[in-house]
């Protein structure tokens, strides 16, 4: 049983035992998926797939922040960055990401003043010092890092800046969970819940899920060890045909998640109906600037026509995204599609499903 993966553990006795137990004790075919993208990558760093018999298989979802925002939210980025004299601030995955027609990679090779950010905190400094030019910062990212977007929105108000804007892309995983559920041509016998989004909103936000759909569902943390113990966990539900809401990284996640994040984020932002890749529109699985906060509404305060937007020809990022395909099924993978070319978010993003196979399946 013991392998180079088994080795390459911090505790790879404790490791060989958890995949030994994994073994013996799933009889029955199963397809659990891990929602998060670092989840994904740390499976792949750690051999895990290798350590799992057969009848298990692991799918990723749509936990990859970049990949599941949608084409005509990125077409709606590309358009804001041509208006004449804004500053487009970002992190740096979005920058790569293709339009229907351009990227924010090629259109600040043309001039527009794009800048990559490490936090939303640095477009307010941008903001700051150039009081004469509307800065926007563009949105993206889950339950995560949504608090901090409300806290810059709210600092601006507090020192008066009056040209910092943001343009709020951003989602909700619970509700995305329940979508999937809900699709015919998605099978998941479990989920393997992500870990940073359950430190903010806390274990009781899965509740409904788990209630309403009878799925085992287990918040996992992102060492190898927690994985496992957490797939164990899984296994566990299903030979027994229970259907759970289990916490396997306590040490960080508590059952009402970061009371104070929670309470900034529902203080700027409010639910809405929102499009994710591959999946279509999803209700109150968006944030949108709540009213008392317009002014710093990138979408109230610019006008701009965005072209008819077109998905990728011939991509399957919404497949992979939702564990229809796996990334080698794509026919545009390691082909037309490779990290320094890319065709579709998921091979862009650190945390993409397709770049993860293409670094560590083919290596």
């Amino acid at each position: 049983m013991e392998s180079e993966g088994i080795r390459a553990f911090q505790h790879p006795r404790l490791a060989e035992k958890l995949a030994r137990q994994i073994q013996r004790e799933s009889r029955h075919p199963m397809r659990l998926m891990e929602v998060c993208g670092t989840h994904t990558l740390s499976i792949f760093r750690a051999g895990i797939r290798a350590l799992l018999p057969e009848r298990l298989r692991l799918v990723s979802g749509p936990g990859c922040p970049v990949c599941v925002t949608a084409q005509e939210e990125i077409d709606a980025f590309l358009a804001l960055a041509k208006e004449e004299g804004v500053i487009i601030t970002t992190f740096g995955d979005l920058v790569r990401v293709p339009g229907t027609r351009t990227s924010l990679q090629k259109e600040r090779a043309k001039g527009r003043d794009i800048r990559v950010v490490y936090s939303s905190m640095d477009a307010v400094d941008i903001a700051v010092n150039n009081p004469e030019r509307p800065v926007v910062f563009l949105g993206v990212g889950f339950e995560t890092t949504a608090p901090t977007v409300a806290a810059a929105i709210l600092s601006a108000r507090q020192r008066g800046i009056q040209n910092f804007f943001v343009f709020s892309a951003h989602k909700r995983v619970p509700p995305a969970l329940d979508m999937l559920l809900s699709l015919k041509t998605v099978r998941i016998d479990g989920f393997i819940l992500p870990g940073h989004v359950s430190v903010v909103i806390g274990e009781k936000a899965y509740a409904p899920l788990v209630r309403d759909h009878r799925v085992p569902s287990v918040i996992c943390g992102f060492e190898p060890m927690d994985i496992l113990r957490g797939i164990l966990m899984l296994v566990r539900q299903l030979e027994s045909k229970t259907a759970k809401l289990e916490n396997a990284y306590s040490r960080v996640v508590t059952r009402e998640g970061n009371a104070k994040a929670m309470a900034v984020l529902r203080e700027v932002f409010a639910p809405v109906d929102a499009p994710w890749r591959g999946i279509g529109v999803i209700e109150e699985s968006g944030l949108q600037i709540r009213d008392k906060y317009a002014r710093f509404d990138a979408k109230r305060a610019f006008s701009v026509t965005v072209p008819e937007s077109e998905a990728p020809r011939g991509c399957a990022c919404g497949e992979v995204l939702t564990g229809v395909l796996m990334p080698p099924q794509c026919p545009l993978f390691r082909k037309a599609c490779t990290p320094e070319d890319p065709v579709g978010p998921c091979m862009v993003s650190s945390e993409g499903t397709c770049a993860a196979y293409y670094r560590y399946a083919f290596d």
